[in-house]
């Protein structure tokens, strides 16, 4: 499992300073009118996120999905919106070998009213107005030409130009193509295979972090005390993580055996004696640590989250006083 999981690690790294931007071409379906195949949230089946001390994260993302025979455009959504798209990885675990990526595309132009304005450029829209007559209010509909939008709109309406006509909203007939409720990669695949596949995607993103921290809560007579340990995860990556596999790496292997220390030994010393499973299992492989949650869990977006890591009750406490002088003044001749 370590190298297995290394060897993932480093093909990625590598694909990053490798892979060049990419554009995606309509696949005959697309083009033909015939509507797109999508994978949401809802296809998932299986992920896991595994969280490095250098803010970036590795996603591990198992999808169902039926998907058409021959070259077609694949949307997946619900990704992180930090995404590295040079370190997407994307496979069939039914039949790798008959299921190909022929083009890759990234789409992060989400759907905002100002953006959405402006792709109607040229196009007709219907505005809305509230008025005011003998105490009753009611709305009036204007159908407009949006002929410019730079610093402020330019309506055509009827024959006449007009600027500074102001809506209390405007309605749109449709969504356009090329916006997005959410970060989604979009694959051009070739599937000459079965029509249901579990595929994976893994991908690195950024804006995850994770750092421990230790609460020591001393007894009043100073001999004992009670350890906690906790894991704290940052998720700023634009998307939620559910029901999630938990990983978490280390690369500076002294600096956390420091902070682990004798007090860390002890307590999971304490911990057996008392027969608690640990909450994370630790694991050392090349030159990091490996530390994984014994269960699954939900990393909400925009969420600071605290994991137990570690527990222990009657501690042993040496109290000691240490005074650290400056040594010229203890130390010189």
């Amino acid at each position: 499992m370590q190298t297995r999981f290394a060897v993932a690690l480093t093909a990625l790294l590598t694909a990053a300073g490798s892979l060049s931007s990419r554009h995606i071409a309509p696949a005959p379906e697309a083009a033909a009118g015939i509507a797109q195949p999508s994978s949401t949230l809802d296809d998932q089946v299986e992920l896991a996120v595994t969280v490095y001390n250098s803010d970036i994260a590795l996603i591990r993302d198992v999808r169902n999905l039926q998907l058409p025979q021959g070259s077609f455009d694949l949307r997946y959504m619900d990704i992180a919106a930090t995404v590295n798209p040079a370190t997407v990885h994307f496979r069939s675990l039914t039949e790798p070998t008959r299921v190909s990526v022929l083009e890759q595309n990234y789409e992060y132009d989400l759907l905002e009213p100002d953006k959405l304005l402006k792709k109607y450029v040229g196009r007709d829209v219907t505005l809305v107005r509230r008025r005011s007559e003998n105490g009753e209010t009611r709305e009036e509909e204007v159908k407009a030409r949006l002929l410019s939008y730079n610093n402020a709109p330019v309506w055509r309406i009827g024959n006449d130009i007009v600027t500074g006509l102001g809506a209390d909203h405007i309605k749109f007939p449709e969504l356009p193509g090329n916006l997005f409720t959410h970060p989604t990669l979009i694959w051009t695949l070739d599937n000459t295979g079965g029509q249901r596949q579990r595929v994976e995607a893994s991908y690195l993103a950024g804006k995850l972090t994770w750092n421990a921290d230790y609460v020591l809560t001393v007894s009043r007579d100073d001999k004992a005390a009670d350890l906690d340990g906790w894991v704290t995860l940052g998720n700023g990556s634009g998307t939620s993580f559910r029901n999630a596999k938990l990983q978490l790496v280390a690369g500076d292997l002294n600096r956390v055996k420091q902070a682990f220390g004798v007090a860390m030994d002890r307590a999971e010393m304490v911990a057996q004696r008392a027969a608690a499973p640990a909450p994370m299992a630790q694991e050392a492989f090349s030159d990091y640590h490996l530390y994984t949650l014994d269960r699954k869990t939900t990393i909400n977006n925009n969420e600071t989250k605290q994991v137990s890591m570690l527990n222990g009750t009657g501690v042993p406490v040496d109290k000691r006083y240490v005074v650290d002088g400056q040594a010229f003044y203890y130390r010189n001749g």
